[in-house]
């Protein structure tokens, strides 16, 4: 037995759910190629499991974040195309030439300075160059790609493999900005044909289901391969058939009779209202488990919702489990996130219990936490 799994709060990866998932968001694009994201350790569900199913199933061109995400994986073994989606520095050019990566770029210094570094090495690097229709976050205007791609062409040993940009309310109901964002989008896509770019991308989970003209010619997946929804408004038979690939799970370790008014956790913000059954479970916000959480929330036990109570601590957190008294014992699973019996918590859940998002939740959960893949 490996000493990861003796920590008594584990999350489940299951593999069944995540090529269910794929299957579904490829059926939709059709045979356009999927590029899933795993940034953020697969957000959350972990990079390393997550991509070697995905390279099993076939998709062989990655996203992530940064250079030393796709690093790592490489290290690990895997054999994958990497696009590196956020923003760097000059100074990370030799990482990128080194490993083959395809950066995202946006200002011609990291241009100049991956040029000179390819060309030092004998190699040539591919970039992806991003545009900025309307998220705001980063990418050139749309006004300035002609006059970029000139200037690219002044270094032979980098070329232009893509041109992309991304949304910034396509979760939403309304979708007339996002048709706003395609408009330009394939304005810039007529304007560029001559420079032989290989593939126009623009379609992030999102855009997947609700906005099939900004398919082009590849699909940038995110949180609908993990099997949750980009955001709760969005509604529809294929986001309901989703199907959730991470479950979080842990153990009562000890169980406590109290009487009425018993002030419980930290600064006794909680106060036993009845006699009450209390269970310790091992999860806290140094496992992910947000401090916000603090006497909200339902978790499953025995099939059953409890209350969490009192304020979470670091290492450990309080459940109220008075109605399963007689039939509760230590080693009890209690589920976080995932379906026990009849019950199931979702990400969502949490995530509106917090006032924040699903993504959050589930790229919150800590390193500590051993991530066990299971295939469902």
């Amino acid at each position: 037995m490996s000493y990861r799994t003796s920590h008594l709060t584990q999350a489940f990866v299951n593999l069944g759910h995540l090529a269910h998932n794929m299957r579904l968001l490829q059926a939709h694009v059709g045979k356009r190629p999927l590029w899933p994201a795993i940034k953020a350790n697969a957000y959350g569900h972990d990079a390393r499991i997550i991509a070697d199913r995905l390279v099993r199933l076939g998709y062989g061109t990655l996203c992530v974040a940064h250079a030393s995400e796709a690093i790592e994986l490489v290290e690990a073994g895997v054999q994958a195309n990497f696009i590196i989606l956020s923003a760097t520095l000059p100074q990370n050019s030799e990482y990128l030439v080194a490993y083959g990566f395809e950066p995202v770029v946006c200002a011609l210094d990291v241009v100049k300075e991956l040029a000179r570094v390819a060309h030092k090495a004998g190699k040539r690097v591919s970039l992806h160059l991003k545009v900025d229709t309307g998220m705001g976050r980063i990418g050139i205007a749309p006004q300035d790609v002609i006059a970029f791609l000139d200037r690219c062409r002044d270094f032979p040993a980098v070329s232009i493999k893509g041109l992309m940009s991304h949304f910034s309310c396509a979760d939403e109901a309304d979708k007339s900005y996002s048709r706003e964002q395609i408009r330009r989008f394939r304005q810039l896509i007529e304007a560029t044909r001559r420079y032989s770019i290989e593939a126009y991308h623009m379609a992030n989970s999102a855009a997947i289901f609700d906005l099939p003209e900004s398919y082009f010619d590849a699909v940038r997946p995110g949180i609908s391969i993990y099997g949750l929804r980009p955001s709760p408004s969005m509604v529809s038979r294929r986001v309901d058939e989703l199907r959730p690939v991470l479950e979080w799970k842990t153990r009562i370790t000890y169980l406590k009779e109290v009487p009425t008014g018993t002030g419980l956790s930290y600064g006794h913000a909680f106060h036993t209202e009845r006699p009450s059954l209390i269970a310790t479970i091992p999860v806290g916000y140094g496992d992910g488990l947000s401090r916000l959480f603090s006497n909200k929330g339902q978790f499953v036990v025995r099939g059953r919702r409890c209350p969490l109570v009192g304020r979470v601590t670091m290492d450990q957190s309080l459940v109220d489990v008075t109605p399963l008294k007689g039939g509760v014992e230590l080693g009890d699973e209690v589920t976080i996130i995932g379906r026990q019996g009849d019950e199931e918590v979702t990400a969502d859940e949490l995530a509106a219990e917090m006032g924040t998002i699903n993504y959050e939740i589930v790229t919150s959960i800590a390193s500590r936490v051993p991530r066990i893949a299971v295939e469902g």
